[in-house]
């Protein structure tokens, strides 16, 4: 049955013959085939049945329709010469099959001759080829200087308050407190670590001061309330007073810097006074007495740690990323130094020796350096003490906040060190290594860990842990002595962390712009 079909589509497809196209140009839609030829009777006997057929094989009109459809077609496509095209096309793109064979055979063979031998330059005795990157532009260490703020004094305004508003007085009347009387602390080790104990944080003593990463923090001396300043990677700098009432729960938020603010502390002598210096090579000095941030140094871009040179706080050393050190005093008019002098080609930390104010630390690449400040030279000072060890870069280098004779180093080789620096010997002998992890988990996101001295002793100090979350104080013999972890109000890492002076009481810095106090 199904043959006879197929017959039948066949004879119809046949005898339908192809009309050329009515004329050039677009065709337009198909009419419907209307089918009414005249029809021939023929009568077949069949198993007792009588069928009629058509002249068209006994097609349906459906089927009829479809055909004439496809004639359409296939005579629009015959008017436009797409058949022409598609065969010249293939005779194009095909090769010859002569031309097959030459690409394979002899013109292959004669291209991979012609390619010259590859010779190591190791075994010619040559230099290797090196790459030479383009240099960065001028001017753009960090961030272009056009964002800087104007050089000058700038005005105290929060700018977490309305315009126009004054500062608290309360502010004012802690800030004057200024530093206790020096006294000496006589606990020993055990009732140190019991007063470490009684330390603890809560909800309260947790909050957003500033609104980037914290890159520095530091203690106000003032003991009736607990007063901290912190700095973040945008150049904001915020004071936090605990307990305080008004905007943000006593928190009050300044932009005197455009960048990260890499080092600030309060001065000694003039306690209303807080410096801090950033990487957009600005340092400031912001007086709570006269509302206003002093201009006190400025270069193009780079500055990264200072520290106070006399005990009246006005002469300083200041470091560069650029490995300089530049003596500013304060009492000069303008914004420039006294000197500038070239160490090396990295500087990540100066600290001062607490009786000696001539001798300086400097934390340079694999390599801390001590210099006399009355024997700088314009490059290439020798140290007057050096301290090797050192496999990996140096995060910082601080002395011991009492003599002077110990000095405290972190190192990203995951090893803390402790020099005997009480003789300035041309190098250093080494007391104590402790092995700690001070890598973040997130690098670019936190403030490489460092470990710093408890003011209030000369023989312990505080760094914070990443893995696991915690922060830890030690011995300078090595010896843990108090872990803090509190899983419920401290569960981040705190990259930057500070001691009160004189309480017992110190404060954490994290990734967010908060800080976390734990006090007594």
């Amino acid at each position: 049955m199904e043959t006879r079909r197929t017959k039948r589509v066949t004879v119809a497809v046949q005898s339908l013959e192809m009309s050329p196209a009515e004329g050039p140009g677009r065709r337009s839609a198909p009419k419907r085939y209307r089918y009414s030829p005249e029809k021939t009777h023929a009568k077949t006997q069949k198993k007792g049945k009588t069928t009629t057929r058509s002249d068209h094989g006994g097609l349906s009109p459906y089927e009829l329709e479809r055909l004439e459809n496809i004639r359409q077609n296939q005579a629009f496509l015959s008017s436009i010469n797409l058949f022409q095209a598609t065969e010249e096309l293939k005779q194009l793109t095909q090769p010859k099959a002569s031309q097959r064979r030459l690409l394979s055979g002899r013109v292959k063979a004669a291209a991979k001759e012609a390619l010259p031998a590859r010779k190591s330059l190791r075994l010619q005795n040559k230099e290797p080829n090196t790459l030479i990157l383009p240099g960065e532009p001028e001017g753009l260490l960090y961030m272009q200087t056009s964002l800087k703020k104007p050089p000058g004094p700038l005005p105290m305004d929060p700018i977490n308050m309305d315009e126009g508003s004054k500062l608290p007085s309360s502010l004012l009347e802690l800030c004057s407190e200024g530093y206790p009387e020096e006294r000496k602390v006589d606990l020993d080790l055990k009732d140190y670590r019991s007063a470490l104990k009684n330390m603890r944080i809560t909800e309260d003593t947790v909050a957003k001061v500033v609104k980037g990463h914290i890159y520095s923090a530091s203690f106000h001396p003032c003991t009736s309330s607990l007063l901290v300043a912190a700095g973040d990677k945008l150049g904001n700098v915020g004071l936090w007073k605990l307990g305080g009432e008004g905007v943000d729960d006593g928190v009050l938020l300044f932009e005197p810097h455009t960048r990260p603010v890499s080092c600030m502390a309060f001065s000694r002598a003039h306690p209303t006074q807080l410096l801090s210096c950033s990487y957009d090579g600005s340092l400031r000095c912001m007086d709570v007495e006269k509302a206003v941030f002093h201009d006190v140094y400025d270069i193009e871009d780079g500055l990264r740690t200072f520290d106070f040179m006399s005990r009246d706080c006005s002469t300083l050393v200041v470091g560069n990323w650029l490995g300089e050190v530049a003596i500013v005093d304060r009492r000069t008019p303008g914004n420039t130094h006294e000197s500038l002098h070239s160490l090396d080609k990295t500087l990540r930390c100066v600290s001062v020796h607490p009786l000696q104010k001539q001798y300086f630390a400097v934390a340079e690449r694999r390599t801390v350096n001590i210099y006399d400040s009355r024997c700088l030279k314009n490059s290439k000072t020798p140290a007057v003490s050096q301290l090797h060890g050192h496999s990996l870069s140096i995060s910082s280098a601080y002395f011991s906040p009492c003599t002077g004779n110990r000095l405290l180093t972190t190192c990203m080789d995951e090893m803390i060190r402790i020099y005997d620096t009480s003789s300035m010997t041309e190098k250093s002998p080494l007391l104590t290594s402790i092995r700690h992890n001070t890598h973040t988990a997130r690098p670019t996101k936190l403030t490489k860990l460092s470990a710093v001295w408890d003011p209030k002793r000369e023989d312990c100090f505080v760094v914070s842990s990443s893995r696991p979350r915690s922060v830890q104080v030690f011995h300078q013999s090595g010896q843990l002595q108090r872990h803090f972890v509190d899983g419920e109000n401290f569960n981040t890492v705190l990259s930057v962390a500070a001691f009160h002076p004189s309480r017992n009481a110190f404060v954490g810095g994290n990734g967010s712009g908060r800080l976390q106090v734990f006090s007594d």
